[in-house]
């Protein structure tokens, strides 16, 4: 399937999105595009200083010249992630000018835009791409920090995505280094969700939402030098490759398609205000090393003989409700948010029969599960050269932690969503210790 068939079909199976265009020289197709969405509407273009030289005059003068009242805000910050002072800034011009925003950056002000729209009686906005960064242009809700938690908020997708190649091959190449990451990511969340789906059966695949990008996801990937080389047909392949990711979250309602374990990591660096040589680090760096974290993590399950799990012995061990909550309590005591991982794992907690009925299947279906994890999930050595020719961390230190942070914070990542997830079912069948061991301890891959 080509790039136009791919796009064709991700619209179809988008529920918020309506137009997507990408390609060379189409900046000046905005005004049209917005005319099309909100004719006789006035604009707000939303910036920071670094992509209103990337992008957002040139749009601001398309704007003006198509005859539409334009202005702009320019977020006063030079580094930033998605806080809620920011979403409370922005709300503030939108409401007081009562104009359509419209996105000009990456990531971050993405989803300001996002849910600021939102708040504005569920208000669309357009969404012009300056960096093949992140999924989340497309992605239904925003990921925005708020009372110390970081927190996916409902709200819809850009009606309209505009991404010029000359612009995103233009983006310094750290931050297409991170949308890379981002979007290797859905290789082992992919996993993760069939482990969901398979043994659990919380969250059941969802059809469009995989084919859509698991299907292609390969080959999205497969080119990290052209990536790495600024050639802007690979960066483009990227660009749609995220995209896609943001269409199956806009299917599924929900970012179970895009992520689970991996990402979690990056919200922790995010919730503890983590800097490194003083700068907040990418969501896209921070995601690479919970990427390679989550596969060698896979690499050490996929050696176990899940068949010959002790299922009446891991159920007579099996925590009360109770004391799952007073561990998540004594471990996020000191955290920024010290109730997440008591709410999570409330929300989540299976009582005995539950895991029984889960570990009984895990065993039933092993031989079969493991064939299908071993296709989907990258070994860590894959991943890690595919990370090293694209210029992603491949290394903690390369964001300022190292693998005894990693091995702490696998804790709290087991803990802080509701998602059910590899480290779940490692709990439940009794083999948590032996799998951190074996990724972190002697010989392990992350051997410390």
């Amino acid at each position: 399937m080509n790039n136009e068939e791919l796009i064709r079909k991700g619209l179809q199976i988008a529920t918020q999105t309506k137009s997507y265009v990408i390609g060379k020289d189409v900046l000046k197709q905005v005004p049209s595009i917005f005319n099309e969405h909100f004719a006789g509407k006035k604009a707000m273009i939303i910036a920071d200083d670094n992509t209103w030289k990337a992008a957002g005059e040139t749009v601001y003068n398309y704007m003006t010249a198509a005859g539409i009242d334009t202005d702009k805000f320019l977020i006063p910050d030079k580094e930033f992630h998605a806080d809620w002072k920011y979403i409370e800034m922005v709300d503030d011009v939108l409401k007081t000018s009562g104009r359509i925003a419209v996105s000009v950056g990456s990531g971050v002000i993405n989803d300001i835009c996002k849910l600021t729209a939102f708040h504005q009686n569920n208000q669309r906005y357009l969404s012009v791409a300056t960096a093949a960064s992140v999924d989340g242009y497309s992605s239904f809700g925003a990921s925005i920090t708020y009372q110390n938690a970081k927190q996916t908020f409902e709200c819809p997708a850009p009606i309209a995505l505009i991404a010029d190649t000359d612009v995103l091959a233009n983006a310094p190449k750290e931050m297409t280094a991170a949308g890379y990451a981002d979007l290797a990511a859905k290789v082992p969340s992919g996993g993760e969700w069939i482990i969901a789906a398979e043994i659990s059966g919380v969250e059941p695949i969802i059809p469009d939402a995989w084919h859509i990008l698991q299907d292609v996801l390969d080959d999205m990937l497969s080119n990290p030098e052209g990536v790495a080389n600024g050639d802007p047909d690979a960066i483009a392949q990227l660009f749609n490759g995220l995209t896609l990711s943001g269409f199956a979250m806009q299917a599924a309602k929900s970012s179970r398609p895009a992520s689970c374990c991996e990402h979690l990591y990056s919200h922790i660096m995010d919730m503890t205000h983590h800097r490194y040589h003083g700068k907040l680090q990418s969501h896209g760096f921070q995601v690479a090393v919970g990427t390679l974290t989550m596969c060698a993590i896979f690499d050490e399950f996929l050696k176990m003989d899940m068949s010959s799990i002790d299922v009446d012995k891991c159920v007579e061990a099996w925590p009360s409700l109770e004391e799952e909550q007073e561990r998540a309590r004594v471990l996020f005591e000191d955290f920024p948010s010290p109730e997440l991982g008591y709410s999570q794992i409330t929300e989540k907690y299976s009582d005995k029969e539950k895991v029984r009925q889960e570990l009984t299947t895990l065993k039933a279906i092993w031989p079969e599960l493991k064939e299908k994890l071993r296709a989907q999930v990258y070994p860590y050595a894959k991943m890690k050269k595919m990370f090293e020719i694209v210029g992603a961390p491949t290394e903690p230190e390369h964001v300022g932690v190292n693998r005894k942070y990693l091995l702490y914070r696998t804790d709290f990542v087991q803990l802080m969503r509701w998602r059910y997830n590899l480290l779940d079912l490692a709990k439940r069948g009794c083999f948590y210790d032996q799998l951190l061991h074996a990724t972190f301890g002697k010989g392990g891959q992350l051997e410390f």
